[in-house]
């Protein structure tokens, strides 16, 4: 891996990468090595959700019976939306991909009386334990072996603190064919904007739960790739789909840290302030539920008893239990003065993961030539209306190898539709006089999702989001149009695109079904099975900061 951080305004590569998360290291990681592969970051390499992530990766290791089981598993967590295509690929997929993690050095945790076997644990919607992990903290692990092996590769280069702008693509630049071209990159550092040209260019920036108030993510999880893939010209889908996970610990100072599905697999129940378990009242499966129905559950209780949260209890294990199985959540809890060895946990649910995305095949290619995405970005048809536990992890790692193959395969030629890539030009716009107006707009779209887009919705709190939404897209497009951007300006551009993606998919479901549930549609449409909320975008527009060729013809003005 090459580091370059010197200030340049031109770079040229094989494939770009944008997101340096499991699915952009592993897609780097997957390409031939006589490709030269520029990975971008908006932070440190290590940034992202991945490390975050504590529970595991889904994989049928136990033959057959269990990956016909995991594929069943899938489709009915997603509520028969799954496309079945494209889950059977995935499942089938799984121990390969566990058998290269460990190839990779990849620490999973043996099986105490078994030491060639890894242990494996259940979670939520699995019908039997199939969760490889490394203890309680495998996203952790799984971002050191790939970001190792990423060093180690000399075709690699990574440009930390680079946030992209926009995709480059030759019908945006007034071409009547189309393909991407590259991308314009904010260089967070040096305060300037970098054309980067590629063959091929994927979109590997995650989810957008950072829409909304409260969630498990990090800072970095603001929909950038749906965003740009979307103003490009791609197709979305499932966007109403925005899981929340159930157990959050409800505790200002955590800034919402997650407390893995895993803890519930192991045995962890949820009780009320007094005491008495809920979770049987609601589903026959308890706690083992899948993550929707938990979620829904915990917020019931919540409203009907008017309480702040609720709790998890896995104390009566012991600590020996706890301390083997969770030692990263057990530490991270006592540093706020929370013993899981001895009490309960108060928890609350939070913004978790985007089942929607952009809309991709097998081999992760979107609407676009030259122009992939792959895990959380896209929107694959592995999750339907709901994510199975540990599945994205796994889906992050198939299509990166899948898109990896299908780049390899393509010619040379592909994104040589224009010859010459205007520079990105700031001339005509000034530094921004009052930075508070992005900080009141991003605080006040992630309120108006919490409040009107959450876990219940009605038509009524969804069309009062939207008009409110559609007054922050102005505002903040009038912004984007006359002052310099930064890399605040750039995510909040981002967060109001995708949460208007968000509520105009859900005003467009008229049932419920999985996270989205509607008390004005409250039933599942039988007829809808395999329907997805797809979004047509409308024609591309040019670039406010890029001058155009004149000779060209420029693509309609959207309205």
């Amino acid at each position: 891996m090459t580091e370059s951080n010197a200030p340049t305004t031109q770079l040229q590569t094989d494939v770009l990468i944008i997101g340096s998360g499991a699915a952009g290291l592993a897609m780097a990681l997957r390409l031939p090595e006589h490709l030269d592969v520029l990975v971008i970051s908006k932070g440190k390499l290590v940034g992202g959700s991945t490390p975050w992530a504590q529970g595991g990766i889904a994989a049928a290791l136990n033959g057959n019976e269990d990956i016909e089981q995991h594929i069943e598993d899938t489709i009915r967590a997603g509520v028969r939306l799954p496309d079945r295509e494209v889950v059977e690929h995935v499942v089938h997929a799984g121990p390969s991909q566990i058998d290269w993690l460990e190839s990779l050095g990849m620490p999973f945790t043996h099986d105490s009386e078994h030491s060639d076997r890894l242990h494996l644990t259940r979670e939520g919607g699995h019908s039997q334990r199939r969760v490889a992990h490394a203890a309680d903290h495998t996203g952790r692990s799984l971002t050191d072996t790939l970001v190792a092996a990423v060093k180690a590769r000399p075709n690699v280069r990574v440009l930390e603190y680079h946030n992209a702008i926009d995709l480059i693509t030759a019908r945006r630049l007034g071409e009547t064919r189309d393909a991407c071209l590259g991308a314009y990159v904010l260089d967070i550092e040096a305060d300037r904007v970098v054309t980067i040209r590629s063959r091929c260019t994927t979109l590997a920036t995650g989810g957008a739960a950072k829409a909304y108030l409260f969630t498990t993510n990090p800072d970095s999880a603001t929909g950038d790739g749906i965003a740009m893939g979307w103003r490009a010209g791609c197709r979305v889908a499932n966007m109403e789909f925005i899981q929340f996970h159930p157990t959050c610990l409800y505790e200002p100072r955590a800034k919402s840290f997650l407390i893995s599905e895993a803890v519930r697999g192991e045995g962890g129940v949820l009780l009320r302030p007094d005491g008495t378990r809920f979770m049987p009242d609601h589903h026959p499966d308890a706690e083992l539920a899948p993550r929707d129905i938990v979620a829904r559950a915990i917020d019931a209780e919540i409203k009907r008893l008017g309480i702040d949260c609720v709790y998890l209890d896995i104390s009566f294990k012991g600590r020996e239990f706890i301390e083997t199985h969770f030692p990263m959540i057990h530490q991270r809890c006592l540093e706020f003065g929370y013993d899981m060895t001895k009490e309960p946990l108060p928890v609350v649910p939070a913004a978790h993961y985007t089942c929607g995305g952009v809309m991709t095949d097998l081999a992760g290619q979107t609407d676009i030539p030259g122009l992939f995405a792959i895990g959380e970005t896209a929107h694959t048809g592995l999750h339907g209306a709901n994510r199975l536990a540990s599945n994205s992890l796994l889906e992050c790692l198939v299509f990166a190898e899948a898109a990896a193959r299908r780049i390899a395969d393509l010619p040379r030629d592909t994104a040589e539709t224009v010859l010459t890539i205007p520079a990105w030009d700031e001339s005509q716009v000034t530094d921004p006089d009052e930075a508070v107006v992005v900080t009141h707009n991003w605080d006040e779209l992630r309120r108006s999702m919490w409040s009107y887009v959450g876990i219940v919705r009605t038509t009524k709190r969804l069309s009062r989001a939207r008009a409110r939404i559609n007054l922050l897209r102005r505002e903040i497009h009038d912004y984007y149009a006359h002052f310099r951007v930064s890399n605040n300006l750039i995510e909040l551009r981002n967060l109001v695109e995708v949460a208007d993606l968000i509520v105009r998919s859900a005003l467009n479901r008229h049932e419920s079904r999985g996270l989205h549930y509607s008390r004005d549609f409250p039933e599942t449409n039988p007829r809808a099975d395999h329907f997805d909320t797809v979004l047509i975008p409308p024609p591309a527009r040019p670039y406010p900061q890029v001058k155009q060729d004149r000779s060209r013809t420029a693509p309609p003005q959207e309205e």
